[in-house]
């Protein structure tokens, strides 16, 4: 060990978390017997075949990352879940890395890697090293990633991998959206990535939820009103961002059913502080209010829990204001 270059080992093991390749230790003239010495005697771990981490402590979760990255091969890109995780989407977990690789790639999933007891006794809290490696491929690996550190898939793909990646078309819809609206991914980039790399699974749901979003869905909240509220109930599409004008200032309201002027809020836009949403509130209610406009708003539980009871009202509301009633009860409106 003492013969090697410091300086160029310790700058590895830096930019790599502390992990390392068995075929990186070898260039720097480290034989199988020493790399299975340190593992045996406990004071590296064998994270997978191949990549061992010089410190036999709990993997960082920017180790673990490494690990997985280092395992996959060159190329291999953090995506998925994890991709979300790194874009600040989704908080991290203690689930498997999800990586990327070409295809020809000889990398598979792995499950979670755990210490075995009969050689270092541990805790049971510390028994897993790594959380195990999910391995997707992708034929597209020049056009998906990102110059990162640690190298992961661009914003507007990771949003497509994990849209295809749901048991059903309906979930994967409400997570484009979703997605689309956490990570920052406008309408336009997410229609010209699905033109480039058509997906293999819910291209027509996901082409009609675009063009839901271009008449101005933008959250997931909203979305599911109109999926659950309105067209699986026969409800009249309501007008998207209607804009108001209150004190001289351009305001938008969530819906507008403009053949009777009711108003639907849908409150679930958490990157409104508190002080902003009471102040927008208030004063798009002072402005309906002198206008004389009925009103009627809801949150992420009525819309997702009880949307048949949220249909109702707007209908009796609708009614009430002079619409010709054309709704419909849906197949939950019976449960």
């Amino acid at each position: 060990m003492r013969t090697r270059p410091a300086g160029t080992w310790q700058r590895l093991l830096d930019e790599q978390h502390g992990i390392i390749t068995t075929k990186q230790m070898h260039a720097f003239g480290v034989n199988k017997d020493s790399i299975n010495h340190y593992v045996q005697t406990g004071q590296w771990l064998r994270v997978f075949r191949g990549v061992v981490s010089v410190t036999n402590g709990p993997l960082t979760r920017e180790m673990q990352l490494s690990a997985a990255l280092l395992y996959a091969g060159r190329g291999a890109l953090l995506s998925h879940t994890t991709a979300a995780e790194e874009w600040g989407w989704v908080r991290p977990g203690a689930g498997p890395v999800h990586v990327t690789v070409p295809y020809g790639c000889s990398a598979t999933s792995k499950p979670p890697t755990m210490r075995h007891a009969k050689q270092n006794f541990t805790s049971e809290s510390n028994e897993q090293i790594h959380p195990g490696v999910v391995v997707h491929r992708s034929r597209a690996m020049g056009h998906i990633s990102v110059e990162t550190n640690p190298a992961r898939t661009s914003a507007v793909d990771t949003v497509l991998d994990l849209v295809v990646a749901e048991p059903t078309s309906r979930q994967a819809t409400i997570t484009l959206v979703s997605a689309m609206s956490s990570g920052g991914v406008n309408v336009a980039a997410m229609t010209s990535k699905v033109e480039v790399r058509r997906p293999m699974r819910y291209l027509k749901p996901i082409l009609h939820t675009l063009a839901l979003m271009r008449d101005g869905v933008h959250s997931a909240l909203e979305y599911r009103y109109v999926l659950d509220v309105e067209q699986a109930h026969g409800l009249p599409v309501g007008q998207r961002q209607a804009p108001v004008f209150v004190d001289g200032r351009q305001l938008f309201e969530d819906i507008r059913y403009q053949i009777c002027d009711l108003i639907v809020r849908l409150d679930g836009q958490a990157f409104h502080s508190a002080k902003q949403r009471r102040f927008r509130d208030r004063r798009r209610d002072n402005a309906a209010e002198l206008r004389n406009l009925p009103r009627l708003m809801y949150g992420w539980h009525e819309v997702a829990d009880d949307p048949c009871g949220v249909y109702r009202e707007v209908r009796e509301v609708l009614v009430r204001e002079g619409w010709t009633d054309a709704s419909y009860p849906c197949d939950r409106c019976a449960l």
